[in-house]
């Protein structure tokens, strides 16, 4: 796991860093840790799936549609990977 120090931290921040993880009952380099998982890792993975069928009712795609793609889709099996 990384190591990050952060200088120069105001003094009315600290403070306020204090209580927000005494409330919840952490230390304040736990608390850091919770803010910035919350602030940058999303909450819920974007599922291939989801994002798909999101983008085919954006773009009005029916049934027919995904038939008619069907037809013409290519069948034949992908060559293995050859690793040198």
């Amino acid at each position: 796991m990384a190591v990050l120090t952060v200088r120069n931290v105001p003094d009315e921040v600290h403070r306020a860093l204090r209580a927000r993880a005494s409330e919840h009952g952490r230390s304040a380099e736990a608390e850091v840790r919770e803010i910035l998982s919350a602030a940058l890792v999303p909450s819920r993975r974007i599922l291939l799936g989801d994002a798909l069928a999101s983008l085919g009712r954006d773009l009005g795609l029916t049934d027919d549609d995904v038939a008619a793609l069907d037809e013409v889709r290519d069948r034949t099996p992908a060559e293995p990977l050859a690793l040198q």
